[in-house]
């Protein structure tokens, strides 16, 4: 459902709050990251307000480093008859994907949390050359 706007603003962002701050619901502004080329490899940091460290993963797969962030809320509040006044939920998920090429494993990467903040290192790894040597698979039968 579409909510009416102002000037760009929705009428019910100031009522409800979003979890992650006063950003939009965009993975690329809730996800914001900073990667830095160093000699030996690329430091990423990546700005995850209001998850904790059990709800972040790290995945590699195919040579794409993936790194998913999960969260939600509920804020309950009751008057004294206990009649709710308001009852709001939250739940959602985000993701980034990078590629750091397919010669890395899950031991290269050093990964950190702290603060709502998650710091990773990946080496520089030269790739390796690819072998032109054909390599035949055995069939067996009669």
């Amino acid at each position: 459902m579409m909510t009416p706007s102002i000037f760009g603003n929705d009428l019910f962002d100031d009522f409800f709050g979003y979890p992650f701050g006063n950003v939009k619901h965009s993975t690329s502004e809730v996800m914001k990251t900073d990667i830095k080329d160093t000699d030996q490899g690329y430091e990423i940091i990546m700005n995850l307000p209001g998850v904790k460290k059990e709800d972040v993963k790290a995945e590699l797969k195919d040579g794409y480093m993936t790194i998913h962030a999960t969260s939600s809320s509920s804020n309950d509040e009751k008057d004294d008859n206990g009649k709710y006044i308001r009852k709001e939920r939250y739940s959602g998920s985000c993701r980034r994907s990078f590629y750091v090429g397919e010669d890395l494993t899950e031991e290269d990467i050093k990964a950190k949390f702290e603060n709502g903040t998650v710091k990773l290192f990946v080496p520089k790894k030269e790739a390796l050359p690819k072998n032109d040597n054909k390599r035949y698979i055995a069939i067996e039968g009669c």
